[in-house]
């Protein structure tokens, strides 16, 4: 696909998830003439909002409303489009967070299905099959986005925290795959971010986190972790004898 001045644009991006807060600070930080981003959300306003934006910025910016949770329909729209014009990088940022409701001891399964579906399942799925036609073409970049929580038992948030931390396992796994096959998977796990102003404690902004997860990713790098005292929170986790971190899981609450 050409541009308006018939030029054919240099890399194709896909974004998903281009509708939420990180997702747009992505797309305002890809954008760029020369640049042909094809950008997926459920909520069609606001993706429209966010195509608007990256036109005026002079990236040839093509949408598909779609919902992650039809998977067998996402993974054949992506396979479409990949056909028609090879992906050259993929931002998989879509996902939900939940938390217990009021007055539940755990998640009902309903919830615990559509998470794992929507935060594991999914982007699994589309990234794999990138992964697979990018190896054969000898180049691409995927980036997954997971979360800082990933690396906590969230009693709150236990498909929240599990669905990503296998995400997690799975980039890495899918890393290691194909970087003989000059394809780089970067994993993304930001803590607390807001889409504009910061309200609380370590919290930044998704421009921010959108800044560093387009550097990291063009120089292949296996995983970010932002604000880096996440990594800090990581280790402590880790290291705590176990009736001490259980005592302090036990005693966090909802954020």
């Amino acid at each position: 696909m050409q541009d308006p001045s018939g030029k054919r644009p240099k890399e194709h991006i896909l974004v998903t998830g281009a509708s939420g807060a990180l997702g747009h600070a992505l797309c305002m930080r890809l954008a760029r003439p020369g640049i042909r981003l094809s950008l997926w959300a459920r909520d069609a306003q606001r993706l429209e909002a966010t195509a608007a934006l990256c036109r005026a910025a002079g990236a040839l910016t093509t949408i598909r409303t779609i919902d992650l949770g039809q998977l067998d329909a996402a993974l054949g729209a992506l396979a479409q489009s990949d056909a028609e014009e090879p992906f050259a990088q993929a931002y998989l940022v879509a996902g939900q967070g939940d938390t217990l409701p009021s007055g539940a001891v755990v998640e009902d399964p309903a919830q615990v299905v559509r998470l794992v579906q929507v935060n594991f399942a999914a982007p699994a799925a589309l990234a794999s099959l990138l992964a697979e036609r990018m190896a054969v073409r000898g180049a691409g970049r995927i980036c997954l986005i997971g979360t800082a929580a990933a690396s906590h038992s969230l009693p709150f948030a236990a498909t929240y925290s599990g669905s990503k931390a296998g995400l997690a396992r799975f980039a890495d796994a899918l890393r290691l795959a194909v970087k003989r096959h000059g394809v780089s998977v970067t994993l993304v796990s930001p803590g607390f971010f807001a889409a504009d102003s910061p309200s609380r404690p370590g919290e930044i902004t998704a421009s921010r986190v959108a800044e560093r997860t387009v550097a990291a990713v063009a120089v292949g790098a296996a995983e970010l972790v932002v604000p880096r005292r996440f990594l800090l929170l990581r280790w402590f986790d880790r290291l705590l004898p176990r009736p001490l971190r259980d005592r302090i899981l036990l005693g966090l609450r909802l954020p």
